[in-house]
């Protein structure tokens, strides 16, 4: 099976990996190209911008979070159609969760699916030590291939031709192109990353981008190098829970969308679909109520950007209070905990009331970051599945919870390195509700025991009735 894929890595943070992936994502778009779009690590964000570029879903791979089976699973599910796939790394090429070894870096998701990396240099203040620069790269891990270069933030041909020089010269890497700096083809970020897809006021920019790349990337070369990709050996497993009952009458989960709530894996959802659930989208934003549904799943996001809108839709707030007073199953992650909380307390001290299901204000400090890779682990049996049951997430906010009053968790986090963190998984009658984001494939008995939560409930009124 030939999967034809490159893997586009930096040498740094901010070097312009998204600016170069979503460059390539609409130049072979617009060539007629099907191409995959895949994030490595924890992100919300990126996948979002991917999928407008590319017109295909973006799927996340994590080393840590997943392990190689299941990633090369999910590649080879998504990118088994696709005439070539494009994988973002994070970070570094090297960095990841551990200063001495690879795991959770764009470097050991390149080896395991066995894909050849594109290294992205800022090389707008260098000249030759740019040839040191990717040597030291080329060279540093003998098991990982780089078959390419792409310069970012170059003003001029004629300083391209010389950092190409010096690159080819010495490390006999191919240069395969650069990208203009232009300040028009920018995506804002903010304090969680770039602006979501779901805020963009410019449909236009990803074909413009992609037709400025066009000018100055070699694309035959590029694609090129993605086909040249070693042959791909199937080694699919299954990423459905077991023992999942035939779908007999659906199970209706409300998801919030909308710019306050839209980080969500697409595997999560996959998955809760796959176990029998019908996902109905909703905005606590702008609807009055909330869907009839039998769970609802609140997203990450930015309530703390949206607060106030938040606050003045006191119909939707008011009708979750209700749907959870009647026994209504909710699940929420981060931002989705933050709106349930009592108040929100923005970055500059103002203050909003949000649901009031959480006895606890949450509170934005733009010192106080909390950014991790997390399992947690069940101390409890119940929505999420059986006590001592382990899932792997992560965790980043800049919120904290103050004036919580006596609340029960699910679980324990600890760290990438076993630390103890404390509790998590807030738990009021039928409502969890965690800072940590949960990938539900590192154990996806976790939507399979939602799902059947909600069947339980069924069989008990069926019964009392």
């Amino acid at each position: 099976m030939n999967l034809p894929r490159l893997v586009i890595a930096g040498t740094h943070s901010g070097v312009g990996k998204t600016t170069v992936t979503l460059a390539l994502l609409s130049a072979f778009r617009a060539q007629g190209r099907q191409v995959q779009p895949f994030k490595v690590g924890p992100d919300f964000i990126d996948p979002g911008h991917h999928h407008l570029a590319s017109g295909r879903e973006s799927r996340n791979v994590d080393g840590w979070m997943l392990g190689a089976v299941l990633n090369r699973t999910i590649f080879q599910e998504a990118a088994q159609d696709a005439d070539l796939s494009i994988i973002e790394g994070m970070m570094g090429l090297f960095d990841g969760s551990s200063p001495i070894q690879e795991i959770g870096s764009t470097a050991e998701i390149a080896k395991q699916l066995n894909a050849s990396v594109l290294l992205v240099v800022d090389g707008s203040a260098m000249a030759r030590s740019a040839a040191a620069i990717v040597y030291g790269y080329a060279k540093f891990d003998p098991a990982l291939h780089i078959a390419g270069v792409i310069f970012n933030r170059i003003k001029s041909d004629g300083h391209y031709q010389l950092l190409k020089e010096a690159v080819e010269k010495e490390t006999h890497v191919p240069v395969v192109g650069y990208i203009r700096p232009d300040s028009d083809l920018t995506i804002p970020d903010r304090h969680l990353g770039l602006r979501t897809v779901l805020e963009g006021k410019d449909s236009t920019l990803y074909s413009r981008l992609g037709q400025a790349a066009a000018t100055t990337l070699d694309l035959d070369c590029i694609e090129q190098l993605a086909q040249a990709s070693p042959e791909w050996v199937a080694s699919l497993i299954s990423l459905r829970p077991k023992r999942v009952e035939p779908v007999r009458k659906p199970v209706r989960i409300g998801v919030a969308y909308d710019p306050a709530f839209c980080f969500y894996y697409p595997d999560n959802l996959a998955l809760l679909e796959q176990v029998g659930g019908k996902l109905v989208r909703f905005s606590p934003m702008q609807d009055t109520k909330s869907p009839d549904v039998e769970v609802l799943y609140l997203g990450g996001g930015y309530p703390e950007i949206y607060a106030s809108v938040l606050q003045q839709n006191t119909a939707m707030r008011a009708c979750i209070r209700e749907f959870v007073r009647q026994g209504g199953i909710v699940y929420a992650e981060c931002g989705g905990l933050m709106y349930l909380s009592r108040t929100l307390r923005d970055f500059d001290g103002k203050v909003y009331d949000m649901v009031g299901i959480i006895p606890g204000d949450a509170v934005m400090s733009r010192t106080h970051m909390t950014l991790g890779y997390r399992e947690l682990t069940l101390t409890q049996s119940g929505l999420l599945g059986e006590k001592g049951m382990r899932i792997r997430g992560h965790e980043f906010h800049y919120s904290h919870l103050e004036n919580l009053g006596d609340v029960d968790y699910v679980g324990r986090i600890t760290d990438v390195r076993g630390k103890d963190c404390r509790g998590d998984g807030i738990t009021v009658n039928n409502v969890v509700a965690l800072y940590t984001h949960l990938h539900f494939a590192s154990h996806p008995q976790v939507p399979l025991a939602l799902i059947q939560t909600v069947r339980d409930q069924r069989k008990m009124g069926a019964h009392t009735s």
